[in-house]
């Protein structure tokens, strides 16, 4: 009994230091940014993000956000953001054909585990460890970022050679999993094109979409108002803010862009159901969702009751569909 009678105090007393510091906090208080994160933009439009973390040593992780999936893209362009990523890793202006995974290779960068991307309905983001302990490596590994960005040659015998590697992932993914997603999205995500537009597209479209489709989705996407480079490791911050504004600034403005839309998940008063099966899967599962307008966090007491979802849900509450198609090339 003595342990049960010390166990609900030390219970009791938590509750009054967390009710007393909840009193404390003012939940109108905008959320505060990470003073060590420098954050600027560029007159072209790119945003970046640096932050020094010593750990690990003489490394650092780049990456390459985009504002563009496969959401965005149009009827005769279905699987071609995700096409795009790996036309990234087919030849840019520095690094013709496949010459930079041998270059990152050769500084011990690996394929897969350490060099990768991914493609999600809403982004695409490449990621690319660096070592740090030589300062031309760095500025190397900006230098793809930069290629990435607006340098990709998209040569036509290159987009050939990897319409099969791609066609080969479309099949790896025939599975169960897929076979039930394509039964539920059309529920879960009626009306809204979150349903049509599974990153790794169709295979009629992978076989016979038009090089100017693929260039089209890398003109109209792949701009700098709608990018971000993020770097994160063993670096002087000032540094590399600089070495990111030589590299970067040069990146053309874009003329007449075209408009990047939003593209909700509308409404509906009655309740969706869908049964979905599949002869492969032997697990019953039953999953509620509850749809709710996307709600802004700008606030303490926003991030509050954020966090309340989640631990009430399980799920992210903010975000949109968050399936992406991470990049498993087959190299040759």
């Amino acid at each position: 009994m003595r342990a049960i009678r010390k166990l609900w105090l030390c219970v009791l007393i938590i509750a009054i230091l967390a009710s007393d510091a909840a009193a404390q906090i003012d939940p109108t208080q905008l959320m505060p940014v990470d003073p060590m994160v420098k954050i600027g933009k560029l007159p072209n439009g790119l945003t970046y993000y640096i932050r020094k973390n010593t750990k690990p040593e003489k490394r650092v992780e780049m990456r390459l956000v985009v504002n563009a999936g496969s959401v965005l893209e149009d009827e005769n362009q279905l699987g071609l953001a995700h096409f795009m990523e790996h036309m990234n890793f087919n030849g840019t202006k520095r690094f013709p054909k496949n010459e930079l995974v041998s270059y990152l290779q050769s500084i011990g960068v690996e394929f897969g585990a350490d060099l990768n991307a991914y493609t999600g309905f809403d982004e695409t983001v490449y990621i690319l460890p660096v070592p740090t302990d030589k300062p031309e490596l760095v500025e190397k590994g900006l230098q793809i970022l930069e290629d990435w960005a607006h340098n990709a040659l998209l040569d036509s015998m290159e987009i050939e050679k990897e319409r099969g590697v791609v066609i080969e992932e479309w099949r790896l993914s025939r599975g169960a999993d897929e076979r039930l997603m394509k039964q539920t999205l059309p529920v879960q995500y009626r009306g809204s094109k979150y349903a049509e537009r599974l990153p790794i597209g169709k295979k009629e479209t992978l076989e016979q979409f038009s090089h100017a489709a693929l260039k089209k989705f890398y003109t109209d996407w792949y701009r700098p108002d709608l990018q971000a480079v993020i770097v994160v490791g063993d670096i002087d911050v000032n540094e590399m803010e600089q070495k990111i504004k030589e590299i970067f600034d040069d990146i053309p403005t874009p003329v007449s862009p075209r408009k990047r839309e939003i593209f909700p998940v509308p409404d509906h008063e009655e309740v969706l159901t869908v049964v979905a099966k599949d002869k492969e899967t032997d697990i019953p599962t039953v999953e509620i969702l509850f749809k709710k307008d996307l709600q802004l966090e700008t606030t303490i007491g926003d991030y509050s009751r954020y966090m309340n979802r989640r631990l009430f849900t399980g799920k992210d509450p903010q975000t949109q569909p968050t399936l992406y198609w991470r990049h498993c090339k087959l190299w040759q």
